[in-house]
């Protein structure tokens, strides 16, 4: 079932582990101070105009202080999570040799590891299955439960995620009213579905390598393991699983839109020598030809379409293992 990561990167494993740079940016520990993200019950935005007032008040803080918050109350059906859970669960675990297969669900989107690393730093330890929602209905055949229960729940999701980024763009940011229903149309977002094998050097391999997300929100639902991290106050600060709720979580685009005032925060995920991992994220994104710039001024950043931040993404990652993402595009 596993990846052949040892097989595959076993140069790495046995040479590389001296030549790790013991930045504080870099070095994995085995104590990180745990935090609990702010928590937003999303039912206080149907109760009096003082409640949801207040309600948006503190998503708005969380997203201005820390690019993540947790919601409860987000009108995903428990039943709708547990269903795709199961079906993540039951794709993953089929052979290796099926996974690695070129159009396994009829889609070219399988990914582990980092086939371009040159040190471990540059290694996840991880497998994903990353899906653009316009390719969902290419999943037949005896994929057929996984594509339905794919679609109950990016259905949910996206709602999820376009009345969130409508409530967040409604201070002074210059975003159209109408540019999220415009833009960012249900088949244009992607659904990213991510194990973390057990890793026996979790102290030199991370299992999500430092990144932010491009888009404009992602909604991300995780197990109970942990090993998400942010990156605050100049150190890592881990996150405390809460099995009640959904993570939301700022990203590139959003922190464009808002001219730096919404924060899309650099986060990782660590390895765990004995316990496998599994989330799920909904990464809400617009057409490849809409236009992102912030209608605050002076403007921090030119405008850019989508497709040019995703391509530029692409050639970095070619390029370095890294992408460049948003500080490209600063005037």
């Amino acid at each position: 079932m596993d990846p052949p990561f040892e097989e595959k990167y076993k140069s790495l494993l046995t040479n590389d582990a001296t030549l790790l740079s013991k930045d504080k940016d870099d070095v994995i520990m085995s104590d990180y101070e745990e935090h609990e993200l702010p928590i937003i019950d999303l039912h206080r935005l149907t109760l009096s105009s003082s409640e949801r007032e207040q309600c948006v008040k503190e998503m708005r803080q969380a997203a201005c202080e820390w690019g993540f918050f947790q919601v409860v109350n987000h009108g995903i059906p428990q039943e709708i999570l547990e269903r795709i859970q199961l079906e993540q669960r039951k794709l993953f675990r089929r052979p290796f040799s099926e996974k690695a297969e070129e159009n396994i669900l009829n889609l070219s989107c399988y990914t582990w590891g980092n086939p371009s690393a040159t040190c471990l730093r540059q290694l996840p330890w991880f497998e994903v299955f990353h899906i653009p929602l316009t390719d969902i209905s290419k999943i037949s055949g005896e994929y057929k439960s996984l594509r339905e229960s794919i679609e109950a729940y990016t259905a949910t999701a996206e709602k999820l995620a376009k009345d969130l980024s409508e409530i967040l763009a409604e201070i002074n940011l210059g975003v159209s009213s109408t540019f999220f229903q415009e833009n960012c149309q249900p088949e244009t977002s992607y659904l990213r579905m991510n194990r973390y094998p057990p890793c026996p050097f979790s102290s030199e391999v991370l299992g999500a390598l430092p990144h932010t997300d491009s888009c404009f929100v992602n909604v991300l639902h995780q197990d109970q393991i942990g090993g998400l991290q942010l990156w605050m106050n100049g150190k890592w600060i881990s996150v405390k699983p809460n099995p009640e709720a959904l993570i939301i979580n700022i990203g590139d685009l959003f922190q464009v839109a808002s001219n730096d005032v919404y924060k899309s925060i650099r986060h990782r995920v660590l390895a765990s020598k004995q316990a496998e991992r599994f989330s799920l994220a909904y990464l809400y994104c617009p057409r490849k030809d809409a236009v992102i710039e912030s209608g605050m001024k002076p403007s921090m950043y030119r405008k850019f379409t989508f497709g040019e931040l995703t391509e530029q993404n692409a050639r970095d990652v070619r390029e370095t293992g890294n992408k460049g993402g948003i500080p490209r595009f600063l005037m």
